[in-house]
């Protein structure tokens, strides 16, 4: 019964994300309407790979492998994968219709820095990412899966997006 109640998580956790390419969508619009100028084309293929992946692989490896429900351990991967859905929430309601799963600058607009997570971090989504993606696959003991996003989920990042973020962003100054 926990596989099947552990797909439903991931199925739910999927749709959560078609959601947000559907805000991203109306908000790249609205950014391209007002001039925006996009950055990254390259290296945003690759995301979206790893990122369905990710999902599709939490499943494979708890079918495949047979892992088990541990509820010392799925529990509280439980309760962080909760969380950073709020952080996500608070990310998106902080950005407003700049946020974007893609790298969109436009011209004259502001950074966002003294709003929600902002205040604390310059890139919160990308912790919020990486706690995921401990999280979700150790809900159920896919380590497998939680070591390979993370070290490809890293490469991503710090060699391609957050440099890519990070120049599109200092342009705006």
């Amino acid at each position: 019964m926990s596989v099947v109640l552990y797909i439903v998580f991931i199925l739910l956790t999927g749709g959560e994300r078609i959601v947000e390419l559907v805000v991203s969508r109306r908000n790249a619009a609205l950014a391209f309407e007002r001039g925006g100028v996009e950055y990254g084309q390259r290296h945003f293929p690759w995301m979206v790979t790893l990122h369905t992946g990710f999902l599709l692989a939490c499943i494979a490896e708890v079918v495949l492998a047979g892992r088990p429900f541990i509820p010392a351990l799925g529990w509280p991967m439980l309760a962080i994968a909760l969380l950073c859905q709020l952080g996500r929430a608070s990310v998106i309601r902080s950005l407003g219709t700049q946020w974007n799963t893609r790298v969109i600058v436009i011209p004259g607009a502001t950074r966002v820095r003294a709003r929600g997570l902002y205040r604390l971090l310059p890139h919160p989504n990308y912790v919020i990412v990486a706690a995921e993606g401990i999280a979700i696959p150790l809900v159920h003991t896919a380590w497998v899966t939680a070591i390979a996003f993370t070290v490809l989920n890293a490469v991503l990042l710090i060699g391609f997006r957050i440099p890519t973020e990070d120049k599109a962003l200092r342009e705006l100054v």
